[in-house]
């Protein structure tokens, strides 16, 4: 696929993406931006997290991590959808009872104003970061596919990427972003059934076939029971998916911010479980779109899973080079570009939106300013958060790591970890605890975990620590708390 064709796909899909961002924000005030002024329809919600959730490192990494992990992921994502099912009776009752706009507002109302900083710095941290290693992984197949052939440089790419992210969100934030989410969701589902569909043509196989070739790869063993060491053993993801999503969802400003919008808690439940559920089923049509590029790639004699294994083929180039490598008709390439560009387009501008109303809200503490002022910190911050991302998006080309999809976890587990302690603390536990020390417990307890990851397999048997690393991290906030609880007068 020529970088021409890629750079006319891409700017038509902004084009329309622009038209829909300029008649949902026109109108918008500081409540459409932070929380949609709470008149989303719950099924609109629903279908627009789709697009959100599924970024575009799962879009690009997990049709090719298949060669490692086979369907093993989608142990993880079990555990997402009951996790989902959590927040939905759990934490939406309680932050719409409280009627927050950032919900950790909680944790100043439980414990304290040095509490909620931290809450929101460690969230600041951690989306900036897990934000910036997406938008990352987008930036580099566009330097490969377009900006390397025409000469441009890495720096001018992270600077376009970052100014189309910040163009359509800076003036609606979440009254635009349901609408142009729900837009590059369409996109996305549109293009991973479309690609399943010609590569399965191309192989010679109809519906049947193509279920008997999946299922019969060695490549679609989805469930490890039978070594708890590995990092894939079912109830090792199973419950980091669980835990995951409650942190990275459920305690997450990003995705809580469009549930928020929604007119009362029981559509903001139904919008949650009806999004778990198709989670589910757009993951496992990636999972069986990895087997059929692995099998096509073998077919004509490209690569084969031990290719990625050895690490001579990498994983996340598996996707990007079969279907825009001439292979197939050119809609192909216009259809992983698509998807591509409408999972990582719509992670970022989400994680800008969010951004910028924590960092307005919580940290600067706007909300107790006039409407004016508002408007005018949150415009200045919303830039601040483009250049942020934009910057860190050099660091990450710089350290010239592009399997990412662990890296985004890794740092869920560290950051969020804290996070997900005080509130679990918070709701679980009645006492009140010395707010003035919280911060030190968080900063401690990613720290044990980091010994703990590093010294693992010596210190337990081989046994290696994965992503059940932010279910530690938790349990370390919580013991730290429980140290801090504030004894009575008797």
């Amino acid at each position: 696929m020529s970088p021409v064709a890629v750079i006319i796909t891409i700017a038509i899909y902004f084009a329309v993406l622009f038209f829909i961002s300029y008649l949902a924000g026109r109108k918008a005030d500081n409540q459409g931006f932070f929380v949609g002024n709470r008149k989303s329809a719950w099924y609109v919600v629903a279908f627009a997290m789709i697009g959100s959730s599924i970024s575009g490192v799962t879009f690009v990494s997990v049709p090719g991590m298949v060669a490692v992990s086979g369907f093993s992921y989608i142990q993880m994502v079990i555990g997402f959808a009951v996790g989902q099912v959590l927040i939905a009776f759990v934490l939406i009752p309680l932050f719409y009872r409280m009627n927050v706009v950032s919900i950790y507002e909680y944790l100043e109302n439980r414990f304290g104003l040095s509490s909620y900083r931290t809450g929101a710095w460690f969230f600041f941290i951690s989306k900036i970061l897990g934000a910036s290693v997406r938008v990352f992984l987008v930036a580099i197949i566009l330097q490969w596919l377009v900006f390397d052939p025409l000469g441009v440089p890495f720096i001018l790419n992270a600077i376009i990427t970052m100014l189309l992210v910040w163009l359509y969100t800076f003036q609606g934030g979440v009254k635009t972003l349901i609408w142009t989410d729900s837009f590059k969701t369409f996109c996305l589902i549109s293009s991973v059934v479309l690609c399943i569909y010609y590569i399965a043509s191309n192989l010679n196989l109809n519906f049947s076939g193509m279920v008997a070739t999946i299922t019969d790869s060695d490549l679609s063993r989805a469930f490890y029971f039978d070594d708890a060491n590995d990092k894939r053993f079912f109830f090792k993801q199973f419950l980091a998916g669980v835990f995951t999503v409650i942190a990275m969802t459920g305690l997450d400003q990003d995705f809580m911010q469009r549930n928020l919008s929604c007119k009362n808690p029981k559509d903001a439940q139904k919008n949650m479980i009806t999004s778990g559920v198709m989670q589910i089923v757009i993951i496992m049509m990636f999972l069986m779109l990895g087997v059929l590029l692995y099998t096509f790639a073998a077919q004509n004699g490209l690569f084969t899973p031990q290719d990625v294994i050895n690490g001579t083929q990498q994983s996340d180039k598996v996707f990007s080079d079969i279907a825009t490598g001439g292979y197939f008709p050119v809609i192909v390439g216009i259809l992983f570009v698509i998807g591509l560009v409408s999972s990582s387009y719509s992670a970022a501008g989400s994680a800008m939106t969010a951004l910028t109303t924590s960092f307005t809200l919580d940290i600067l503490d706007a909300k107790k300013k006039k409407e004016e002022e508002v408007v005018k910190i949150r415009k200045r911050v919303h830039i601040g958060m483009a250049v942020c991302m934009g910057l860190l998006i050099f660091v990450f080309k710089a350290l010239n790591n592009t399997s990412v999809i662990d890296a985004v976890y890794i740092i869920a587990s560290y950051s969020y970890g804290p996070i997900l302690g005080m509130f679990v603390f918070g709701i679980t536990m009645k006492q009140q605890v010395r707010d003035k020390y919280v911060p030190y417990v968080a900063l401690m307890s990613p720290i044990l975990c980091f010994i703990l990851q590093k010294n693992s397999e010596a210190w337990f048997n081989g046994y290696q620590l994965g992503y059940e690393l932010l279910l530690l991290n938790a349990f370390f906030t919580f013991v730290g708390l429980s140290m801090l609880i504030v004894k009575k007068k008797s």
